[in-house]
C-alpha cells in the first residue's frame, strides 16, 4: 500500500482537510480524515498541499517540441512527458492530415492502448480534428487537407474544398472515412462542421458507429447546430474559437451549445483564447459537469516564449500568450493542464471541487472512463499532488508514481 496523508483532499463533492488517501494496487482503496494507518507502507506526508484525481485532457496536438503527427512514436514520446503537468491521460489529437499521416498517428495509438507505456499518462482514443472542418474557420488547419462530407460518404473523388493545392491534394475524401473505419476503436472524437454540405449525414454516420462528434471550425448557425445535435453530436471544439461570435440576436453555434444539456463543450483555459469572464459565464451556464477544460496544446507547450515548431506543416512561433502561425494567426496554445487549473481556481474563481470536475471528472465521464476522474474508494489511482501554488509535486497513474518534481523525473521514476 501507499498512504498519502495531511493533504486536503479534493473529493467530488467537497474538500477533505486533512486527509488519507490509501493506494492498493492501481486502485484508491480508502478516504478518511487524516489518521494513523495500521499496516500501511511507504507513508508520505503532505501536510499543505492538495490532492486531485489526475487531469484529463480530451484536446490536444503535442507539448515540449513533441507534435502528435511527428514521425517516430510521438504519442509515446507525449504519454512520458505529460505528467509533468499533471496529466494521466489524454486524447492525441490530430490536424486535417492524409491519410498516411492519419494511419501512423492511429497505429500508435492502438499500440500504446494495447501495451500501455510504463510510468507515463494513459493514452486514450484519438481526437480527429479533421478533414470535414469549414475552411472559412479553419484557422490553423492545413487548407489543402480539407474534403466534403458528401464526396466521403458518397465515396467520390474529389478536390480540396478550400480550391487550394498542396502536399495533401492527392486523396478522396473517403479515404479518411476508411481510416476511421479502419482504426474505430481507438478514434474518439471526431470534429465536425455541420453546415457542409453532407455534415449532417456524416455527423449520424459517426455517431451510429459510436464514436463522439464534436462540432467545431464551424459557421453553423444556431438552427444547424441544434440539427446537429439531434443529428448526435454531443461535444463542441474549443467553444467561442473558430466559430460565429455569440450575438444576442443571432445565437449561432455557440448559442446552440450553450443551451444543450446533451452537449458538453470544450473551453481553452488560458486566458487567452477565451477571457476569463466569458469562461465563467460558460462554466455558469453549462454547469461544471458539461465543461471540459482543454490546453489545446501545440508542441510549443513547455517551451520559452520564442520558441518555433511546426502544425499542419506550417511554422509557429510560441507568442506572450498563445501559439501563433507566422501572418499572426492563432494556432492553438502554449498551455498545459497544471496552468488550466491555476487559471480555473485563480482568475476565474471556481472553487477546487468544480476545477477538478472540469480538469477530470466530466472528461472521465465523456469519454466512458468508468472509475476515473475522481477520488473515491474502489476509482482507478489516478492522481496528483499539488503544492499550496497548485503546482505539480507527484503524478500517479494507476498506482505508480511517474513523475516527482523533487527529482525531476518523468517516464522513468
Amino acid at each position: 500500500m501507499i498512504v498519502l496523508s495531511g493533504a486536503a483532499l479534493v473529493l467530488p463533492d467537497r474538500i477533505l482537510s486533512p486527509g488519507t488517501l490509501v493506494i492498493d494496487g492501481d486502485r484508491i482503496a480508502e478516504v478518511r480524515p487524516d489518521a494513523p494507518s495500521a499496516g500501511a507502507q511507504s507513508p508520505f506526508a503532505f501536510h499543505g498541499h492538495y490532492i486531485v484525481p489526475g487531469f484529463i485532457d480530451v484536446h490536444m496536438h503535442g507539448t515540449d517540441g513533441v507534435d502528435t503527427l511527428d514521425d517516430g512514436d510521438p504519442v509515446a514520446a507525449l504519454a512520458r512527458r505529460l505528467p509533468r503537468y499533471g496529466v494521466t491521460g489524454f486524447c492525441p489529437t490530430t490536424v486535417a492530415c492524409a491519410p498516411d499521416a492519419l494511419r501512423r498517428v492511429l497505429d500508435c495509438v492502438r499500440s500504446a492502448r494495447q501495451t500501455p507505456i510504463p510510468r507515463a499518462a494513459r493514452v486514450l482514443p484519438a481526437h480527429l480534428e479533421s478533414n470535414f472542418v469549414n475552411p472559412e474557420y479553419r484557422g490553423a488547419q492545413p487548407a489543402a487537407c480539407l474534403r466534403s462530407p458528401r464526396a466521403a460518404l458518397d465515396r467520390q473523388a474529389d478536390a480540396p474544398v478550400s480550391g487550394h493545392a498542396g502536399g495533401c491534394s492527392d486523396f478522396a475524401a473517403a479515404d479518411i472515412l476508411s481510416e476511421i473505419e479502419r482504426a474505430a476503436p481507438d478514434v474518439g472524437i471526431v470534429t465536425v462542421a455541420p453546415e457542409l454540405e453532407g455534415g449532417l449525414d456524416l455527423v449520424r454516420w459517426l455517431a451510429l458507429r459510436g464514436h463522439r462528434v464534436s462540432l467545431g471550425h464551424s459557421a453553423a448557425s444556431y438552427e444547424e447546430g441544434r440539427a446537429a445535435i439531434a443529428a448526435g453530436a454531443r461535444q463542441a471544439t474549443h467553444l467561442f474559437n473558430r466559430m460565429p461570435p455569440l450575438h444576442h440576436r443571432v445565437p449561432g453555434l455557440a448559442g446552440a451549445v450553450l443551451e444543450a444539456e446533451e452537449v458538453a463543450a470544450e473551453v481553452i483555459c488560458d486566458g487567452f483564447h477565451v477571457h476569463p469572464a466569458l469562461i465563467q459565464a460558460a462554466i455558469a451556464a453549462k454547469r461544471p459537469s458539461r465543461v471540459l477544460a482543454i490546453t489545446d496544446a501545440t508542441a510549443l507547450a513547455g517551451l520559452p516564449t520564442g520558441s518555433h515548431s511546426r502544425i499542419g506543416g506550417r511554422t509557429i512561433t510560441a507568442g506572450a500568450g498563445t501559439a501563433l502561425l507566422e501572418d499572426g494567426t492563432i494556432a492553438g496554445s502554449t498551455l498545459t493542464m497544471d496552468r488550466a487549473f491555476q487559471m480555473l481556481v485563480g482568475r476565474i474563481g471556481l472553487s477546487l471541487v468544480d476545477a477538478a470536475v472540469v480538469c477530470a471528472t466530466t472528461p472521465a465521464r465523456e469519454l466512458g472512463l468508468v472509475g476515473c476522474g475522481l477520488l473515491a474508494p474502489g476509482a482507478l489511482a489516478d492522481l496528483v499532488v499539488l503544492d499550496a501554488n497548485f503546482d505539480v509535486i507527484q503524478t500517479y497513474v494507476a498506482g505508480q508514481l511517474v513523475y516527482a518534481r523533487n527529482t525531476g523525473a518523468t517516464g522513468d521514476v
